[in-house]
């Protein structure tokens, strides 16, 4: 477990991961809006809906908005998904920047039932959840992920914070029981961890849930917690 009081301010890991995966969404083409992803049964146009309407629930909850799930649904973005997406991250690292924000509590309404949780813990939710989805638009389209190692190394202990257990198979989960993997990369073991093949879809695996962030699902620092 990650003490709250010695949680380093990953906010600046947190936007640049933002950063990476808005170089992503750049390269998507209206023709890939259709493609499958490793989120189950999400289309690559379902998967940026939801990643643009999860960067303002977010951004919501840290400018001290009692938010529900509402604002955390789907956002749909024309014929601009890059530009939407890039409002939406915008807008979540300014409400993260705010004076004090860490020291205060963001409400989540999709953690079992509606939960306030301290703002460290909560952005960790947020840092896991945009490095696992900005690598599901990358290879939805074919393309790497460009995440520095530093990035890796500053996430992977909250992965390893998330549980892995019967929670993972509840619907709307948002990631699969983890796979083994022998590869020493580190973005290779972070995806296998949480469910992911790295390989996919050449080796698609145990495909990965879909229908809640990572804050719906499990929360890191709460060994067996589920949604």
């Amino acid at each position: 477990m990650i003490p709250i009081n010695t949680t380093p301010d990953i906010r600046p890991w947190d936007r640049r991961a933002l950063q990476v995966t808005e170089e992503i969404i750049d390269r998507v083409g209206a023709e890939d809006l259709d493609r499958p992803t490793p989120c189950s049964e999400w289309t690559l146009h379902k998967l940026l809906a939801h990643m643009i309407g999860q960067n303002h629930g977010f951004a919501a909850a840290a400018e001290g908005v009692r938010t529900e799930r509402a604002d955390w649904a789907d956002r749909e973005f024309g014929d601009d998904w890059a530009g939407a997406f890039r409002a939406s991250s915008a807008r979540v690292s300014r409400a993260f920047a705010r004076e004090g924000v860490l020291d205060g509590e963001f409400w989540l309404p999709e953690v079992r039932g509606g939960q306030m949780f301290p703002a460290r813990t909560a952005i960790g939710f947020h840092f896991v959840d945009y490095v696992v989805h900005g690598w599901d638009v990358a290879a939805a389209i074919g393309v790497p992920a460009g995440y520095e190692p530093e990035l890796l190394d500053a996430v992977l202990p909250y992965v390893e914070e998330v549980p892995d257990g019967s929670n993972r198979l509840q619907p709307g989960s948002s990631f699969r029981p983890g796979l083994p993997t022998g590869s020493t990369d580190r973005l290779d073991r972070i995806l296998a961890m949480l469910g992911r093949s790295p390989r996919w879809p050449a080796e698609p695996g145990d495909a990965a849930g879909a229908g809640a962030p990572l804050s719906g699902s499990a929360a890191p620092g709460e060994p067996g917690a589920g949604a």
